[in-house]
């Protein structure tokens, strides 16, 4: 009996710990056009961000920017704005809210989805209610990849 109340507590340990460095969705706070710390306590990769900016089920962003970076993806979007040299443009911290709640970021009048929202929506499936779209990694990673697109 003991060894089953220590494993689960070490389980419970392990679990709770595994989450400690992940900023929720209401605790994220956007000031001055800025999330200025990482969201989660792991580094984004840009690796697994490029796939979820090109991603059709998730990111979803080649949807409406062009980004020469991934040329050979078919349908690039020109409703936002292109985000070759983006790197140049928008510090990490900028991108993590830009990417987080743009309409907070940048403009109430965007139509670029909040990605790391879950709530203050209207007209949700029933589904999705209380659901971001991307995970707080899943963010970091995005950004990652966004400060890889430098000018030549």
């Amino acid at each position: 009996m003991r060894i089953v109340v220590t494993t689960a507590l070490a389980l419970l340990i392990g679990i709770s710990g595994a989450y400690a460095g992940t900023v929720t969705p209401g605790e994220v706070k956007i000031v001055d056009g800025v999330i200025s710390q990482p969201l989660t306590d792991k580094p984004g990769d840009p690796e697994k961000g490029r796939q979820w900016f090109m991603g059709r089920k998730l990111g979803n962003c080649l949807a409406c920017h062009v980004n020469s970076d991934l040329a050979d993806q078919p349908y690039h979007g020109e409703v936002g704005p292109p985000l070759d040299g983006v790197a140049g443009r928008w510090s990490p911290e900028e991108l993590r809210a830009i990417v987080v709640n743009s309409k907070e970021a940048l403009s109430p009048e965007t139509i670029m989805p909040s990605f790391y929202r879950d709530s203050g929506f209207h007209r949700v499936a029933k589904k999705f209610q209380g659901k971001t779209i991307l995970t707080a990694q899943q963010v970091e990673d995005v950004v990652a990849y966004l400060m890889t697109l430098k000018d030549e």
